[in-house]
């Protein structure tokens, strides 16, 4: 199924949407998708920064530490296999971090449980874009989250406007790192997964409206990451929207 024009419709449509896709994209990690002593949890509210999905490991896993910071260690055993080899993108980065400046406070998130946070998936939102106050604030925790060694994925199914003329992940990376990014018009939405070590590394595929849309890596540590099954999920919640708001999406309204 092609992503959809999302554009067709008001903020207050696509927000019954993006609940949906929120939580399926929660239950396919939930049921199998994350090995064991890994688990989501599904719109832990920080303010403007969803994030939309937690990836959480529980404290007693293989290899957690006890200090709260981000696992760094092999994923416990169980039944899910865990990917290796290097996640396929239209577009892969690697930049070294620009370095903070001397006092400034960053970002630092944790369970309300202690539980150690590995990841957050974020799904963009008119919201997000609304205002240069909601936009700045949103790419600031996004920096704040890989700052703190966070791995995150970033969805946006938003055409650039104003605030993003490159798109989310062009103020992301020009943060992170200093360096541009310059987002194809023919290809105008984004999804992109980081992965947080020494150095930032961003896969990117840019895609358009009707596109089918690929799984990303979301990574558990710096070598090792499990798929999300981004185009299954936006499936899962396209069949329950209401059959009203599908034929104003896709064009077909009578």
């Amino acid at each position: 199924m092609p992503i959809h024009d999302w554009t067709r419709v008001e903020a207050g449509i696509y927000h019954h949407f993006h609940g949906r896709w929120i939580f399926a994209v929660a239950d396919a990690l939930n049921m199998g998708g994350l090995p064991k002593g890994y688990y989501a949890l599904a719109e832990q509210t920080m303010h403007t920064f969803g994030p939309d999905v937690l990836a959480v490991q529980h404290p007693g896993a293989n290899g957690a530490g006890t200090n709260g910071a981000p696992h760094n260690g092999l994923p416990a055993a169980g039944s899910v296999a865990v990917a290796e080899a290097r996640p396929k993108a239209q577009i892969e980065a690697k930049e070294k971090r620009m370095p903070s400046s001397h006092g400034q406070r960053r970002l630092t998130i944790r369970h309300v449980s202690d539980h150690q946070m590995i990841a957050v998936i974020e799904l963009i939102s008119p919201g997000n874009k609304a205002s240069t106050s909601s936009f700045e604030s949103f790419v600031s925790k996004a920096c704040g989250v890989l700052n703190e060694g966070i791995h995150l994925i970033v969805i946006d199914p938003f055409p650039p406007g104003k605030r993003d003329p490159n798109g989310v992940h062009a103020a992301i990376w020009e943060a992170m790192t200093g360096k541009p990014f310059a987002l194809s018009p023919e290809k105008p939405l984004t999804l992109v997964a980081y992965c947080s070590g020494e150095d930032l590394t961003a896969f990117v595929n840019p895609v358009a409206v009707g596109d089918a849309l690929p799984d990303k890596p979301l990574f558990l540590n710096t070598e090792r990451y499990v798929n999300v099954p981004v185009e299954a999920t936006y499936q899962a919640a396209w069949q329950t929207f209401p059959a009203e708001w599908r034929s104003v999406i896709t064009g077909t309204a009578g």
